[in-house]
């Protein structure tokens, strides 16, 4: 087969480079993940490959393996071999759960993130926005879908508030993830050799809607508990699919813990940032300082309280992720750890 012929074949799952590697290797797109190793798509077949052994090695950056989405280099035996990841054209992460930093890679190469989220108890707009900062320089897009529109009689209500609370150009759809029209409503984002995440809460109905992506029943589904509308996890590794209309879809698990990785720029809110900008004193606290314009914005109802809460919320989970990072790269470095910022001693009018 040519090489102009692999390469076609390739951009049906993503690829968007026009070289092939050399050295008789192959390239390979990672659909999937287990303990035992790792599952390849090279655009025709699946097969199974184990990494190299310097992705083994103890202290390595989690983050330069393979993950799921990547494209790898491949030496043909038995097994294959992985021998080296391809450049990322886009990524989504998240900081690992626990005290120690660690960036856990989501999924890469790919185009869209779909948020989904229920109408009915999963519905939480904080959540969505903690989504949306995850995604900010992910190099992809964040797509918002509202499951159970069929179930919920409060759902225009609910549409409304989220849109005030997002920027404007954000897509949100509201859905049926059972009905096959969603698979219609999803295709601007799922076209040939586009790639999508899918993330979200469990029981929000990720796997049912990806089995409505694919036109039968895939994935294993559950009902979600009727106090709180939360799922179990069907879903327990992540998966990259082959859809109907051409493009590829790559399931989650349920969340259960989005922490900022201290990178995000926050552009969700840039009205905030602007608001900030009118504030009389350079390092107003959005207190009690006389001129401050966020004050003034909320008094008025030009921002609501909830938006500025989850604001300060993710803003100061930022710093402090950020700093933890910085702490992190200068023990690395061999240098000191960096002192705790220190508070403002007077204000400082601006000229």
């Amino acid at each position: 087969m040519s090489d102009v012929e692999t390469i076609e074949r390739l951009r049906h799952i993503g690829w968007r480079g026009d070289a092939l590697p050399g050295d008789g290797l192959r390239l390979a797109r990672v659909v999937a993940q287990h303990r035992a190793g790792y599952e390849l798509h090279d655009g025709r077949n699946i097969f199974g490959a184990q990494p190299d052994g310097h992705f083994l090695k103890r202290g390595m950056d989690p983050a330069a393996r393979p993950v799921v989405g990547d494209f790898v280099e491949v030496a043909d035996g038995t097994p294959p071999h992985i021998l080296s990841v391809a450049p990322r054209r886009s990524v989504l992460s998240r900081a690992a759960a626990g005290e120690r930093y660690e960036r856990q890679l989501i999924a890469t190469n790919i185009d869209y993130v779909l948020v989904l989220t229920g109408l009915d108890g999963d519905f939480n707009p904080a959540r969505i926005e903690r989504y949306l900062s995850l995604t900010e320089d992910s190099g992809a897009q964040p797509v918002v879908l509202l499951s159970k529109l069929d179930t919920r009689e409060d759902a225009a209500g609910k549409i409304a508030a989220l849109r005030e609370r997002l920027p404007d150009g954000t897509p949100v759809h509201a859905l049926n993830c059972k009905d096959p029209s969603s698979a219609q409503l999803l295709a601007p984002y799922l076209q040939a050799g586009d790639s999508a995440v899918l993330v979200g809460s469990s029981g929000a109905g990720k796997s049912t809607l990806t089995n409505t992506l694919l036109g039968t029943a895939t994935m294993a589904t559950a009902a979600v508990r009727s106090h709180d509308s939360r799922g179990r996890h069907t879903t327990t590794h992540r998966a990259l699919l082959q859809l109907p209309s051409g493009g590829c879809l790559i399931d989650t698990p349920g969340m259960r813990e989005l922490k900022l990785t201290g990178e995000e720029n926050l552009d969700l809110f840039a009205d905030i940032a602007t608001l900030a900008e009118q504030c009389r004193f350079a390092d107003c606290g959005h207190g009690s300082e006389p001129g401050c314009a966020v004050q003034v914005a909320l008094d008025t109802g030009e921002l609501s309280a909830a938006r500025w809460r989850s604001y300060l919320k993710l803003h100061d989970e930022r710093e402090e992720q950020a700093a933890t990072l910085e702490a992190r790269l200068r023990r690395q470095r061999g240098g000191r750890p960096i002192e705790p910022p220190r508070g403002h001693r007077g204000h400082r009018e601006k000229g």
